[in-house]
């Protein structure tokens, strides 16, 4: 369950950082650039995408480079810590790269629009010549745009799907996976055994997996007002059932991300919400693997979407050429590219009928997830820490026995806090 967007699954490399200073301070290169020099304009970019999918980013800029003669962008790799560090300030100085991708955390772009950072993208439109914004993925944009203003594009995105062992589901008289969240809760139950959990479950160092139980019962965990929702009925309805479900043993108690990958892997789970990144793994493992879209809730189809937001430095000499390589980043050509390269769906909602990704199953069928996908804490003050210091914790205490009406209580308090919920 690891990639390379989520900071406690990255499986960083050693990567030595360049130093503010010396970061698009040469002449055409960069927000601190001297006199124009006859070349190419020079735009410096920078990730934290060290993970496997690596190349693929890097092909892409090398694509683009190829293709564009008087842009040339340089991508320059970094731990998402070092560029967390490095790139606040860079950017409200002047200083630092035209480009980046400022964290695996969408709601960072928050705290870079109250240092007047980010530069609004103008060049919106239709053609290929624009960022089609109304054709990339909803989620995503309704997350970079504040006050009717786009500040940054999704430099990938992924959604969760079910995968299942056919194996396991056959050996279990089942023909299909399920199709329904009453069913995805029955059919955990009737495929534990013999050493074998029904649904593989993490809970911490993970892509958040538990709001996908809430939200297919027709819950949530934040309000638009930044206050818990938790504490409703409802929300308290639906951990119970999943706890229950834990208890039972139908699903594992306090997994890792990769924990429950192992166990998926060695044939021990018959069920698992994850993302395109597990797929070629699974298949090298010999599971006997089957991808299905998450089973439809209450209220409809609905799963979760985990983005980067790539964005363009406010002070950047050349905010022109900066928006004609993020238009090309997001169009039809460099986004089937990167969807084959990297197993990923495409950052667009139009490329259904794209032949190329359609021969791909497993692209194609994480990209028909797009269009219900939705972000994890989206806009919510303080995001990590409702995480990290009221959520999990939450989800380690009920499904360890604990009174899910107490903990709930509990966690909805530390929620108010850190958003600064009045609870009026």
């Amino acid at each position: 369950m690891r990639r390379t967007s989520i900071s406690t699954l990255i499986a960083s490399i050693a990567i030595a950082a360049l130093t503010v200073s010396g970061c698009g301070s040469s002449a055409g290169s960069g927000t601190g650039s001297g006199p124009a020099t006859a070349g190419p304009v020079e735009l410096a970019m920078w990730t934290g995408f060290t993970g496997g999918d690596r190349a693929a980013y890097e092909s892409l800029v090398t694509q683009f480079n190829s293709s564009h003669p008087n842009i040339k962008v340089t991508m320059e790799v970094q731990p998402w810590d070092t560029i967390a560090q490095k790139l606040p300030s860079a950017w409200a100085t002047g200083q630092g790269p035209d480009l980046a991708t400022p964290n695996f955390d969408p709601n960072v772009l928050g705290e870079y629009l109250k240092s007047n950072s980010l530069l609004a993208l103008d060049a919106t439109g239709d053609g290929d010549m624009k960022i089609n914004a109304d054709k990339l993925a909803p989620s995503a944009i309704k997350a970079f745009t504040v006050d009717g203003k786009l500040y940054a594009v999704p430099a990938n995105i992924a959604t969760l799907q079910l995968y299942y062992n056919k194996k396991l589901l056959s050996a279990a008289g089942l023909t299909n996976p399920p199709a329904t969240v009453d069913e995805l809760r029955t059919d955990a139950q009737k495929l534990t055994g013999n050493g074998v959990f029904g649904l593989s479950l993490a809970d911490h160092e993970t892509i958040q997996m538990w709001p996908v139980l809430q939200w297919l019962d027709g819950g949530d965990i934040v309000g638009t007002d930044g206050c818990s929702q938790l504490d409703t009925q409802a929300n308290i309805d639906s951990l119970t059932r999943w706890a229950a479900l834990v208890r039972a043993k139908a699903a594992p108690v306090g997994l890792t991300g990769a924990e429950s990958d192992a166990l998926f892997s060695a044939g021990k789970a018959a069920m698992q919400l994850n993302g395109p990144w597990a797929a070629a793994g699974y298949t090298q493992a010999g599971i006997d693997l089957g991808v299905a879209p998450v089973p439809t809730g209450v209220n409809g189809k609905v799963t979760l979407a985990s983005t980067v937001p790539l964005a363009v430095s406010a002070k950047t000499a050349h905010p022109a050429e900066a928006q004609q390589f993020l238009a090309w980043w997001t169009g039809k050509d460099a986004q089937r590219t990167f969807a084959l390269a990297s197993g990923f769906p495409p950052v667009r909602t139009d490329m259904g009928d794209d032949s190329k990704l359609a021969a791909n199953a497993v692209v194609a069928k994480f990209a028909a997830a797009l269009p219900e996908a939705r972000l994890y804490l989206p806009g919510v003050i303080g995001a990590p820490k409702v995480d990290s210091e009221a959520y999990i914790p939450l989800i380690g205490a009920i499904t360890r026995g604990k009174d899910v009406a107490t903990e709930v209580k509990t966690a909805s308090a530390a929620i108010n806090s850190i958003t600064g919920c009045s609870g009026t």
